[in-house]
């Protein structure tokens, strides 16, 4: 008896899209509208997640191993970022950073 065949005897293998042609639905990436722009947005796993990265919103570490979010534009994926993703969801609430003097109003 000969091995049993994992594939149709008659069928053609299916040639990798471009880049262009790729459906984003099955990399996990989405497309969000901001006021800077659309942005291209991924979430990372913790499993994936491989070296520490600095979130732009708090500033803060994320450690290796954690779940976390990449968002860029999408005309400039030099501005990709990796972020918290509770730092992603709440980035618009967030006021300017003000810097005054420690006896200065706060008006």
């Amino acid at each position: 008896m000969s091995p049993r065949r994992n594939h149709p005897k008659g069928a053609k293998r299916a040639r990798p899209k471009d880049d262009e042609e790729r459906d984003i639905s099955l990399s996990g990436e989405m497309i969000e509208e901001h006021s800077e722009g659309i942005y291209r947005v991924r979430r990372i796993t913790g499993s994936t997640s491989t070296k520490p990265y600095r979130c732009p919103g708090c500033d803060q570490l994320i450690p290796t191993a954690t779940p976390h979010t990449v968002a860029w534009l999408e005309e400039d994926v030099e501005s990709r970022r990796h972020w918290h993703t509770i730092c992603w969801n709440k980035r618009s609430d967030r006021k300017p950073r003000t810097l005054r003097s420690k006896g200065a109003p706060r008006y």
